[in-house]
């Protein structure tokens, strides 16, 4: 009797010690790997991670230097016209929201965040919320009415409150694609709309000095932007009024 419970007992801790070696095997499998460890570390979380900008590609992408190699980021939960889109071409305001883009992104410190849900599309191209110095470049470019809220694909929808109501001031101040009547929808940018509206490189707007300028654009205005004039631009660095 006693050595059929020396044999159980012996049987159990040769099962405990199988465990805790795949659990130790486990362990150094990802902590052993920066790349799974990272993802861990900041999976359900508002980490923002350090990143060095590579270039900007148009107003909702950019190619930044991401865990040892060069990876393309769009923007999460916000789209931006076309620049050089194969069927679209050149959309309105599409410029205009690269330009700016490219001057927030090289402002400051370049973080982003992941959200809960896929970190990765179909392209390849990571998925996340893009920060200089903290703020976020997404909430900046709905605010100045340079991007539309849009691919809303729970569960990645952490900042969507925030970013609808920037959305919506920049649709009541009628500023950027909602100053072309129909051109910005639920769906996309009505190309067919914004031509017979005329785009944003017809519509003119003038103001007398940067003072009236920024009280409707209170960061100014890139160069292609009609509310651009080269006399406002003091530094000749193609961004007028800016602050």
């Amino acid at each position: 009797m006693k050595k059929a419970k020396k044999g159980i007992s012996l049987k159990r801790s040769v099962q405990s010690l199988g465990v805790s070696f795949v659990v130790l095997l486990g362990s150094v499998a990802v902590f052993g790997n920066p790349e799974l460890l990272n993802l861990i570390q900041t999976s359900g979380t508002t980490d923002q991670i350090p990143v060095k900008l590579v270039k900007t590609i148009d107003g909702d992408t950019i190619k930044i230097r991401y865990q040892g190699k060069d990876q393309n980021v769009r923007y999460l939960l916000i789209d931006t016209p076309e620049t050089n889109h194969p069927r679209l071409g050149k959309q309105p305001f599409g410029e205009e929201a690269k330009e700016r883009n490219n001057q927030l992104v090289k402002s400051g410190k370049l973080t982003i965040e992941f959200d809960v849900g896929e970190r990765v599309d179909k392209y390849g191209r990571l998925l996340a919320y893009v920060y200089v110095d903290g703020k976020s470049v997404q909430q900046t470019l709905l605010e100045e009415g340079l991007a539309r809220v849009a691919y809303v694909y729970p569960p990645n929808t952490r900042h969507l409150t925030p970013y609808e109501e920037a959305q919506q001031r920049a649709k009541i101040k009628g500023i950027g694609i909602w100053s072309i009547e129909n051109y910005a929808t639920d769906t996309g940018f009505k190309e067919n709309d914004a031509k017979n509206s005329g785009s944003s490189d017809k519509v003119k707007e003038y103001f007398k000095n940067c003072t009236e300028l920024r009280k409707k654009y209170p960061n100014g205005v890139p160069k292609g932007h009609p509310a651009y004039q080269a006399k406002m631009d003091g530094d000749k660095d193609g961004y007028a009024c800016e602050r």
